[in-house]
C-alpha cells in the first residue's frame, strides 16, 4: 500500500479538508522534515465531504501555520475515494464522526488501518475539536493539539 517498499503511507481526514486535516498534513510533515525523515513518508490530506473540493484550506489554518515557519497554501481540498484504501496504509480521522464516516466508506477487501489522531498518536481518547466556528485562538489551539500528536506520531512510526 505504501508508495514503496520504504515509505509509510499516511492520510489526515477531516470533514471538509480547509481546517484540520490540511493543518495536519502540514505539520506532520513539517515534523518529518525537521527530524530528516522525510523520504519515508507519503502524507495527503482528505475530507469525507465535498463542499470545498478544489479549494484552499482555510485562510486561519494557513495563518496558524505561517506563524509557525510551515506553508499549506500549495493544499487544496479532496474529497476521500475508495483508493484511498489501497494507498494508504494509515487514514487518521480527527474526531469520532470522521471515523464513522471513513469506516463506512472504507471497502471490505482494504488493509488500510482507521484510526483517530489523539488516541492512536498519544493515547488519549481525545478528538481534536473543529476550530472552523472559532477565532485565531481556537485554530493555535488546534495547532498545538496537533503537533503534540505529530510529535507523537513520528516515534510510533519510526
Amino acid at each position: 500500500m505504501t508508495n514503496s517498499a520504504l515509505q509509510t503511507a499516511i492520510l489526515f481526514v477531516c470533514l471538509g479538508n480547509i481546517c484540520r486535516s490540511p493543518l495536519a498534513e502540514g505539520v506532520f510533515r513539517h515534523v518529518v522534515e525537521k527530524a530528516g525523515r522525510q523520504d519515508q513518508y507519503f502524507l495527503d490530506s482528505a475530507a469525507t465531504g465535498s463542499w470545498h473540493v478544489g479549494n484552499p484550506p482555510d485562510s486561519r489554518s494557513i495563518a496558524v501555520a505561517r506563524s509557525h515557519d510551515i506553508d499549506l497554501t500549495a493544499q487544496r481540498c479532496r474529497q476521500l475515494c475508495a483508493d484511498d484504501f489501497n494507498r494508504f496504509d494509515l487514514i487518521i480521522g480527527m474526531d469520532r464522526s470522521n471515523i464513522s464516516n471513513i469506516t463506512r466508506l472504507k471497502p471490505a477487501a482494504s488493509r488500510s488501518e482507521i484510526q483517530m489522531f489523539m488516541p492512536y498518536a498519544l493515547g488519549r481518547n481525545v478528538e481534536i475539536p473543529d476550530p472552523y466556528t472559532e477565532g485565531p485562538e481556537g485554530f493555535e489551539h488546534v495547532y498545538q493539539m496537533i503537533l503534540e500528536a505529530s510529535k507523537a506520531l513520528l516515534q510510533k512510526t519510526a
